[in-house]
């Protein structure tokens, strides 16, 4: 049976003959898809209290294991944000009381930023219920399939993550 993507697909193989629309079927798809978890995502961190960027920044430190502490540019490099981004996240989240930056260091002149009790509980309670929802949104699939649609997902990513050459 045929979805509103095929019916793209078909629509622009009949009025561009030559055109090569086969990306149609998985980009067009993927975006749809991409959309609907992202905005399922959202509500579902509206209702848990906690914004997507503050639980980038507390998931990144809860896991970097035992004592839940990393430097600001160790931060960033494994959140893909800039350091000015970090910076604002981690001020945010210190208010909150969520994390703390604390001296590190031989010389103590580097900064650490640490996640507090407060910053432990409020990741946990809100992990476990956003990867709960988002496992049910999977329901579609068998376990086998999403095995292999994650495979399938890993092989691209990776190839989207290699530099591109320029179509000219």
């Amino acid at each position: 049976m045929d979805d509103a993507v095929d019916l793209i697909q078909s629509a622009w193989a009949r009025e561009r003959p030559g055109t090569p629309v086969e990306s149609i079927g998985v980009i067009t798809r993927v975006w749809r898809i991409g959309k609907i978890l992202s905005d399922e995502r959202r509500r579902t961190l509206t209702r848990l209290g906690i914004d997507a960027a503050t639980l980038d920044l507390l998931s990144t430190l809860r896991r970097s294991g035992t004592p839940y502490r990393l430097p600001p540019g160790e931060l960033a490099r494994l959140s893909l944000v800039s350091a000015g981004a970090i910076s604002q996240r981690v001020a945010r989240a210190e208010t909150d009381g969520l994390v703390r930056r604390e001296k590190g260091g031989p010389d103590g002149r580097s900064v650490l930023v640490t996640l507090t009790a407060a910053g432990h509980a409020l990741l946990d309670r809100s992990v476990d219920d956003l990867l709960t929802h988002e496992q049910s949104l999977l329901g579609a699939l068998a376990p086998d399939e999403l095995g292999q649609l994650s495979a399938l997902l890993k092989a691209l990513l990776a190839g989207l993550s290699e530099p591109l050459a320029d179509p000219e």
